[in-house]
């Protein structure tokens, strides 16, 4: 996995940063966010609406776990964007409820999941990974670790 370490002193700079690594984003990618509470996820994902020009109010989906936003590429194209939120997932179960395994394939959608880790299984082999921590010594900056995850040529996914 190649990855690239940002630093973030603001929310302002944490959704600019984000805006900047949607232009990377096509239909069918999968980002997988990672972070404490309050570590800055949101605010990404409000970043990589931005650059989609997203008109709904971009909010954690806490308690509906999924929202679906409409946006465009910049060459005028029309995308959907999914924004998950695993925090009040507890099982196997409650993710087929949910409807996981369908919005995570979707192949006309780009995919931000924040707590991943509770679907890492489902995750195609294939995503980005964006991890945000808060920096030991200044509690309002963050460091956010951009990546691409695959799998070796021949690996199963488990």
């Amino acid at each position: 996995m190649t990855t690239e370490t940002l630093r973030s002193d603001s929310e302002d700079t944490t959704i600019a940063l984000g805006k900047e690594f949607a232009s990377r984003l096509r239909l069918g990618d999968v980002v997988a966010l990672y972070g404490d509470l309050g570590a800055g996820k949101t605010e990404f994902v409000k970043g990589i609406c931005s650059y989609f020009e997203v008109e709904q109010l971009v909010t954690s989906p806490t308690f509906t776990i999924i929202n679906q936003y409409d946006g465009v590429f910049p060459d005028g194209d029309a995308v959907k964007l999914y924004h998950v939120d695993l925090y009040r997932i507890d099982s196997q179960e409650e993710l087929a409820e949910v409807g996981f395994d369908d919005c995570v394939f979707a192949h006309d959608a780009i995919k931000l999941v924040e707590w991943s880790e509770k679907a890492e299984h489902l995750l195609p082999a294939a995503h980005y990974t964006v991890h945000i921590a808060t920096d030991a010594i200044e509690d309002t900056v963050r460091q956010i670790t951009l990546g691409y995850q695959t799998l070796p040529i021949g690996a199963t996914k488990l």
